[in-house]
């Protein structure tokens, strides 16, 4: 497997339904983590996303969320925004020098997995940092095409086919 970069970009500015989790221990990553699976069933949810797509944000929350209390330390926020295309996750903790680095030539079985799968499953992805927090963020799609990825309605006026 080739070097994977973790971007260094600014958390995108999305407008949308705002979810925010303190996680003080990874105890509280699971209770969130079931907080978010309810959610995300939620019938106007579950109606405009796939359920791969939400089995993919929940992946995705769980690896950020372990990384950020695992290396990264301090008061640990978790910020899902909800979008008509899909969500943007954002994990902030307080090791703003230490950025995301994903495995290089380790075996799986000591894990490291997760970032490449974080990158796998989302649109797009990055972190940066300010004085004392650092974001890693990734946006993930619904699963759904959106209108305008529709294809068009074929014009009546040419031959039929």
């Amino acid at each position: 497997m080739g070097a994977l970069v973790w971007p260094s970009a600014a958390v995108p500015t999305e407008d949308g339904d705002v979810w925010r989790w303190e996680l003080p221990t990874v105890h509280d990553a699971s209770r969130v983590r079931m907080d978010l699976r309810a959610r995300l069933a939620h019938p106007s949810l579950a109606s405009r996303s796939t359920e791969d797509a939400r089995e993919g944000l929940l992946l995705v929350f769980e690896e950020l969320s372990s990384n950020a209390l695992r290396h990264g330390g301090g008061s640990v926020v978790a910020l899902i925004v909800a979008l008509p295309a899909g969500w943007l996750i954002v994990l902030t903790d307080g090791a703003p020098d230490s950025p995301p680095q994903p495995a290089v030539d380790r075996d799986p079985a000591f894990g490291g997995m997760g970032l490449p799968m974080v990158a796998q499953l989302s649109t797009d992805y990055g972190w940066t940092s300010e004085p004392g927090r650092k974001h890693v963020w990734a946006r993930l799609p619904s699963g759904q095409m959106s209108a305008e990825a529709l294809p068009r309605p074929r014009s009546s006026s040419g031959p039929a086919a």
